[in-house]
Parts: C-alpha cells; structure tokens; sequence
C-alpha cells in the first residue's frame, strides 16, 4: 500500500489541509458578507431608508444567508451520505465562490434601482446554500480519517476556517480601506470579493488531492448507504438534530453579535473609528488561530461537554461587561472586550464539530449533523444582529441586548443537558477504526 494510501499518513495531513482550506474560503466569502452589511450595504443598496431601516434591511439580507444554510444542509448532506464527502465539497466550494464574485459585480440601487437589492438577496441565498453544505462534509472528512482519540482535535481543524476567514476578510477590507481611501464606498468593495475566484482555484487544488474518507468507504463496502439519509435521519434522530441545533444558541447568536453587530455598534452607537475595530476583530480572530484547536484537544481530554458547557457559561457572565467595556471607548478596554468575547466563543466552537458530529452514525451523519448544526443559523446566527439592531433602535441601550445574550446561553446550556449520548458505535465506524 502506498503513502497516500496511508491513513496515518500523507492522507490524513491532506484530508485535515483539504477541510481547514475550504472552510476558510467559505467563511471568507460568508464573513466577507456580514462585514460589508454593517458598513457599506445600507448606502448602497437602500439608500432611500432612514439610518437604522436602512440596517436593518442590510441584515435582512444577511438573515437570508442564515435561513438558506439549512437547505444547504440538507441538499448536500442527502449527497453526502450517498455518495460521499469529497464529491459535495468541490460542489459547495464552486457554488460559493461563484455567488461570492459575482456581489462583486452587482450594479448598486443607484445603477438599476429595486434590482440590485432583489439580486443580491439570491445571491447571499446561494451563498448560504453553499455555506450550509460545506460544514458537515469538511468535518467529517477531517474527523473520519483521525484516530478516534483525537476527534475533537481533528474536527477543530475544519472549526479553524471561521478564525481564518474572519482575519482574510476582515483584513482584506481593512487593506482595501487604505488602499482606496474615499473610494471605497465607490468601488474598492468590490475587489475582497472579485478575490473569490482566486481563492476557489486555490480550494479546488487542495480539494482534489484527497481521497474519500475511510469510514465512508467502509459505509459503502458493506452497502450500508441509506437511500433517504434526511428523511431517515429526521425520523430516528429528530431529539439530536434539534439539541445540536439549541446547543448553538450559546454560541452562534453571540459570536455574529461580537463580529458582525459590533461593527456597527461601535461606529454608529460609539463613534469609533471603523478601522480601528477592524483591527480589534482581527487581533481577536488571530487568536482564534490557537484557541479554536486548543479547545478542541482539551475536549479529547476532559470531554466534549464539559469543555462546551464551560464556554457557555463564560459567555453568560461576559454578556454585560463586555458592553461594559466597550462603552467606555478606551481602546485598550474595547480591545480586551473583543478578544475575550471570542475566546469564549472558541471554547464551544473548538469541540462543537465532533460533539454534534459524533451524535450520528457514519450512513447519516453528514445529513444530521449538518442539519442540526446549520438549523442554529436560523434561530440563532440569522436574527441575532436584527435583534440586537431593534433592541438599540427602541432602548438606545446595551442593556437589553446583554440579557438577549445571556436568554441565549441559557437556552444552549438547557440543550447541551438534554443532547442524547450515543451509546454504541456503528459496525461501520468500527471497521474503519481497524484501518488506521
């Protein structure tokens, strides 16, 4: 057997690049998104709205990003456990890149009026489609050539692409900003995302040089692929679909709160400098490079819950001094603000693969899981910066919107309680472990 062939070997370090690449491409084009709809949509596209409609409506564009991550679930998730992982990520990578370029050209409401936000809308659906097939495929494709001892490191690898897409995006704009100055607005917003195509090329190399995850193989050589994974997967795991998805609540509503919503808080509540919380996004995110795979190996060693439920936790208590700090406009508080709040978030985020992953069996774990954990992107991720606009349109306060965070992590805590164990481990998966 050759070295490529070799699970400990050439394919597992290309199996976990291969996840972690596209991720990040993903999240890229997905964050690159969440930025521009803070700062630069709600002129450009609803430029005839009040100063908050006009956000508001931004993030309803983004929202639908979210509320199409389900389809994408459960499309390539059906696909998936078909006909395996790789196939579906050349899939997902293409379909997002190619929405993600072509924002980059769309002509602005002061171009062809009403036409612009309706096109842009499909577009962000598309991305949310792509985005929403890609999670479980780069997991599970990471975690199922890893040794079943270190799943929680291993399905972290792919978690890694939220950090790097962030610090791409966000330092992509951030480049952009200077380097274009006034004209930003104009047409330097365009380039972070005609960069997309770029990046597909670089995802497809990597993508196409990994084989089929063993386990999968395993699946198919005892012809054990279910024909109807989704609806076979609602029937027998509804109880762990819908905790994987509450599980996030803790999680998913924060993090777009500390990432996305911050953006316009600070510019438009505290009037601070829109580069400089660039940076602090950044600095956090770049954090996130070690603490996103920290948390997943702790998880390996002190449990998968444990290591969530902790993060839950800290974030509750953090909700109010976060605000807190940001409120006093020091750079150095606002700064420590943003890169605890994610800190936090990574000690969910690191585990969270392979705690939501490792609740479903090899034959439907890509439609299950990726249904569970991208059903959050509707209750959680999606509304949270609509939410949390509204909170501050009516209160002219942080208050609110610190108990909104807290009625999350509650909520997430609740589920993480209730999440059913899995009690045996499927033949498939035993099989697949003989291999490594």
């Amino acid at each position: 057997m050759g070295t490529d062939l070799a699970p400990g070997g050439t394919q597992r370090r290309r199996a976990a690049i291969a996840s972690t690449v596209g991720t990040t491409i993903e999240w890229y084009d997905f964050f690159l998104y969440n930025t521009a709809a803070s700062l630069i949509f709600p002129a450009l596209f609803f430029p005839k709205q009040a100063a908050f409609t006009g956000i508001l409506l931004s993030f309803g564009t983004q929202f639908v990003g979210f509320a199409a991550r389900p389809v994408g679930a459960a499309i390539f998730g059906h696909y998936g456990d078909r006909i395996g992982r790789k196939a579906t990520l050349i899939a997902t990578l293409l379909l997002m890149g190619i929405a993600t370029a072509l924002i980059g050209v769309l002509p602005t409401y002061a171009s062809i009026g009403y036409a612009a936000p309706v096109l842009l809308t499909l577009l962000r659906i598309l991305q949310g489609i792509g985005v929403g097939g890609e999670w479980g495929g780069s997991v599970l494709l990471s975690m199922e050539w890893g040794a079943r001892r270190r799943r929680g490191l291993m399905a972290s690898w792919p978690q890694l692409g939220v950090p790097l897409g962030l610090v791409l995006s966000t330092g992509v704009v951030r480049l952009m900003t200077d380097w274009t100055g006034a004209s930003f607005d104009n047409w330097g917003w365009r380039i972070p995302f005609l960069l997309s195509i770029v990046l597909i090329g670089v995802g497809l190399y990597v993508r196409l040089r990994v084989l089929e995850s063993p386990e999968f193989e395993a699946v198919r050589k005892t012809e054990n692929i279910v024909k109807r994974p989704l609806i076979e997967v609602i029937r027998t795991e509804w109880k762990q679909i819908l905790t994987s998805a509450f599980v996030r609540m803790g999680e998913q509503a924060p993090f777009y709160l500390f990432t996305s919503f911050v953006l316009t808080y600070a510019t438009k509540h505290l009037d601070l400098t829109r580069d400089k919380v660039l940076d602090y996004i950044l600095v956090a995110a770049a954090i996130g490079l070690i603490s996103v795979p920290l948390f997943g190996h702790l998880s390996d060693i002190y449990g998968r819950r444990r290591v969530y439920g902790t993060g839950i936790v800290l974030t509750a208590l953090f909700a109010f001094p976060y605000f807190g700090l940001l409120n006093t406009k020091e750079s150095v508080l606002v700064l420590i603000a943003i890169v605890v709040s994610l800190i936090f978030h990574d000690m969910q985020y690191g585990p969270q693969a392979a705690l939501i992953a490792e609740g479903f069996g090899t034959n439907l774990r890509y439609s299950g899981a990726g249904l569970g954990y991208q059903l959050a992107s509707v209750i959680a991720g999606g509304p949270a910066p609509l939410i949390a606009t509204k909170i501050l349109q009516e209160t002219n306060s942080s208050t609110g919107i610190s108990w909104y965070i807290i009625g999350c992590c509650v909520l997430g805590f609740a589920a993480l309680l209730l999440m059913p164990r899995r009690a045996t481990t499927p033949v498939a998966e035993s099989e697949a472990e003989l291999r490594r």
